[in-house]
């Protein structure tokens, strides 16, 4: 077997055998092929595409390439979620603990956040103590005692999607569907759950800009799991403006803390999307039979203070200081050295919002990275103080920044200015959820 051939019969649009997509990703794996010739046939991929059986087989073949986490020795049926990457997307920090205090196993794999999007590692990490390198038998363990475990991922899950990645981040090879979808249903299966929501998110802060880019991806996800026997549903979600009002580490697990606690009303966005997410965990995972009986459980749970309890028993589990997760403590984490108020400079109405611009103006207040290697300032970013469609003026604040250095403070303020559209006229309704894969 040649790869040369292999290259060529890809850019003839023809269909690869199973075991030549394996032969592919071994050979690359394993550093006997060059980064040229898989550049090539990733570069065939996007202007070719990939049947559904070539792209189950190339997510099983990235799969096995590396650790394949076995949670059998966890009780219930595992349940897990994966967004596709937002701003002030804080979901996994309030549906984790409302599943487990519902009856349910979460046992997550998460990772760092790069560029406009946020990590859940460096969200927890913003809470004093907490270790996310647990070991995988102290994971299993915290999950089998309360529900519920968020930790990084292991050294070598998936290598073959690290190797590939990397060459699709110089080789204009990032958007095509097939590589995103086995990307990431590699590792949501390699990481052993048995069940997965996937939250496809569409929108100017968003890899996928359109709702049908974002049904293509989500269909094709829920296929490929459902190939390999695993239960998936996905839900495409709005992000056209950031999800949470609070961009940025302690910001968005105050904000997380503020909805576990009953400050976030039923209809904001956030509450929303978290409710349906959690909704179809609790139904995948056989708690609840219908989407009515499993959003009464989770509101139960959210309102009883049992969410709450379940976030402050993971984060003690994990080596953390578990008595800032709570109203009265909260703010201690988001301590700055000075706030700063944005103003709009005229009177209107918000007609759109950059989302991914509003992510890198909090990256330049030190909440995130440019680069893997930068560190981040867990207590600065911005909270948001008015939503796509909100009536504003002069002299109602936009938001309000947390702000440590003044580095890049007026590149930040002008970045987040450049992200805000103000018109005279109110902007059309635009749904939160577009819609519900199952298939």
């Amino acid at each position: 077997m040649r790869m040369v051939d292999l290259i060529e019969k890809k850019v003839q649009g023809l269909e690869l055998t199973e075991e030549e997509i394996k032969y592919i990703v071994d050979e690359f794996v394993n550093g006997d092929m060059p980064d040229y010739q898989m550049s090539a046939f990733m570069m065939a991929v996007v202007f070719n595409g990939m049947t559904e059986k070539e792209t189950a087989d190339l997510t099983m073949a990235m799969m096995y390439s590396g650790d394949i986490i076995d949670l059998s020795d966890i009780k219930g049926i595992k349940v897990d979620k994966h967004s596709t990457g937002g701003v002030g997307d804080t979901t996994t920090l309030v549906v984790a603990p409302l599943v487990a205090a519902c009856g349910g196993s979460v046992a997550k794999m998460s990772g760092r956040g790069l560029g406009h999007t946020g990590g859940t590692l460096d969200k927890l990490e913003s809470i004093p103590g907490v270790n996310i390198e647990q070991p995988m038998e102290r994971f299993k363990e915290i999950v089998n005692n309360i529900g519920v475990a968020v930790i990084g991922q292991t050294g070598n899950l998936v290598p073959a999607d690290k190797k590939m990645y990397a060459l699709r981040d110089v080789t204009g090879t990032v958007g095509s569907i097939p590589l995103i979808a086995t990307s990431i249903m590699s590792k949501k299966l390699a990481a052993g759950s048995d069940a997965i929501v996937l939250d496809v998110k569409t929108g100017s802060g968003a890899f996928m800009q359109t709702v049908e880019d974002a049904q293509k991806l989500a269909h094709l996800m829920v296929q490929i799991g459902q190939l390999v026997n695993r239960q998936c549903v996905a839900v495409i979600t709005d992000m056209n403006q950031p999800l949470g009002m609070a961009i940025g580490n302690a910001l968005e697990v105050r904000e997380a803390v503020e909805l576990l606690s009953g400050k976030i009303e039923k209809g904001d966005p956030l509450y929303e999307v978290c409710m349906l997410l959690g909704t179809h965990m609790l139904i995948l995972s056989k708690i609840a039979t219908s989407e009515e009986e499993a959003r009464k459980k989770l509101e139960e749970a959210l309102y009883s203070g049992a969410g709450l309890k379940k976030l402050q028993q993971m984060i003690a589990a994990e080596g953390g200081d578990a008595s800032y997760i709570c109203l009265e403590r909260i703010d201690e984490l988001c301590n700055v050295r000075r706030k700063l108020e944005i103003y709009p400079s005229e009177k209107g109405y918000i007609s759109s919002i950059r989302a991914e611009r509003i992510g890198t103006a909090a990256q330049m207040l030190g909440a995130g990275r440019a680069t893997k290697e930068d560190k981040i300032d867990p207590a600065v970013g911005l909270v948001m103080n008015k939503r796509l469609g909100d009536e504003v003026s002069p002299d109602t604040p936009l938001c309000t920044m947390y702000v440590n250095d003044d580095t890049a403070l007026e590149a930040a303020i002008n970045t987040f200015r450049s992200a805000i559209e103000i018109s005279q006229n109110k902007p059309e309704y635009r749904p939160m959820i577009y819609d519900i894969v199952r298939e």
